[in-house]
């Protein structure tokens, strides 16, 4: 064995924010990424399922109940409206960047529509797992932009300006 340690990577700069259940593995697609994809994607997966099969024994206490075709259906109907509205939501939060002004307004009303279909948005991040970490494109754009914005910074610096002499004028 060598008494040498491997160079430290180079951490000037700006740093990449974690992803949930990636952390900064998305960056190099290091450190079990790919069985971090595929375990997420079965998580959410299998969630989904879950969830498809607590609601059909709720839907089977209705129809023991006997609440009615119209009930019945008003339900079904509001679990699938609330279910693809959840899963453009999540879509959207994970392939689009936030607004111009910031972060995203937190939208207290449509928190409830997105808890109603919660199997509408695992099944979005089900399938963003198949293309990339969920939120990875983004999380990538917005690090390659500030990593440019640091080497530009850096560039400009050309060393210590209290160290520059000045010219004196004569009249």
């Amino acid at each position: 064995m060598s008494d040498e340690t491997p160079p430290a990577p180079d951490r000037s700069g700006p740093e990449p924010v974690p992803i949930r259940f990636f952390g900064t593995t998305w960056l190099h697609h290091d450190g079990g990424y790919g069985l971090r994809r595929a375990g997420t994607a079965v998580g959410s997966l299998a969630l989904a399922a879950a969830g498809a099969v607590v609601l059909r024994f709720a839907f089977q206490g209705l129809q023991i109940a006997e609440v009615g075709s119209f009930l019945n259906a008003l339900i079904v109907a509001c679990f699938a409206v609330c279910s693809a509205v959840a899963f453009r939501r999540t879509w959207e939060r994970l392939t689009r960047p936030a607004d111009a002004a910031g972060d995203r307004p937190v939208d207290r009303s449509a928190q409830s529509m997105q808890l109603i279909g919660f199997i509408g948005s695992l099944l979005a991040y089900f399938c963003r797992t198949l293309v990339e970490a969920p939120g990875e494109g983004l999380r990538r754009a917005e690090y390659e932009a500030e990593r440019e914005r640091y080497e530009r910074r850096r560039k400009a610096r050309t060393g210590n300006p209290a160290a520059k002499k000045t010219k004196k004028k004569r009249g």
